[in-house]
């Protein structure tokens, strides 16, 4: 993978400025927005993965591209199912010493120290899930830009096949695609303090780019 043409692809368009600036607005429009947004890095990665990166896709067709960014915001919130189940479950541990408020002071220290264990093993392992769930979206993409099914996105067999001959390419994409956030929400914070939309839009083409080249590269 080409990881410094990550983040240059995009300026080979002769229209990236008006294409990012333009979608950076759009994603402004509530709900609709961020799915449209969702829509068009799925359009740029399956570009990628064809391996005809420029031109970036146009900006028309919003329908199209809405639904496309809802079926991948579908597979991306059923992966993330279980970081939901390990928040909860970390909560009603908290709960519990206040329930037992009025209990023996022997119990209620007990409960306490068993509720704070409950929560400190869920904190972690919703670390561990959010590493392993970001490792796997790009394949689980892959597979829907692939196939055009969302349950092609849940073969986990093949998937974690994927990963597995790709686990190094795959750490290098999950840190540089946090780097590119990472720098898209700082410039954006200094750049009249608005300009987050712009480059947090640009951030997801980087996004795009990094996960089809690693899709790309572990199909072949």
């Amino acid at each position: 993978m080409d990881i410094g043409r990550s983040f240059t692809y995009i300026t080979q368009d002769q229209d990236w400025i008006k294409k990012v600036l333009l979608g950076g607005v759009i994603t402004l429009i509530p709900i609709a927005g961020p799915l449209f947004a969702f829509g068009y890095a799925v359009e740029a990665m399956r570009n990628v993965i064809a391996g005809q990166e420029v031109p970036l896709p146009e900006l028309g067709d919003f329908g199209s591209k809405l639904v496309e960014g809802l079926k991948v915001w579908v597979i991306s919130f059923i992966y993330a199912l279980p970081l939901v189940l390990f928040g909860i479950c970390a909560q009603s541990g908290s709960l519990v010493p206040t329930l037992a408020e009025n209990a023996d002071p022997d119990v209620v220290g007990a409960l306490t120290t068993v509720s704070v264990g409950v929560s400190a093993c869920c904190g972690c392992l919703s670390l561990l899930y959010a590493i392993l769930m970001s490792l796997i979206l790009p394949f689980a993409w892959g597979k829907y830009i692939e196939t055009g099914q969302i349950g092609a996105a849940f073969r986990l067999g093949e998937i974690f096949g994927m990963l597995k001959s790709n686990v190094g390419s795959a750490v290098v994409v999950l840190l540089v695609n946090g780097l590119a956030v990472l720098i898209a929400a700082i410039v954006g914070v200094i750049v009249c303090g608005i300009g987050w939309i712009f480059t947090l839009f640009y951030a997801q083409l980087v996004m795009a780019f990094l996960y089809g080249s690693l899709y790309r590269q572990a199909k072949t």
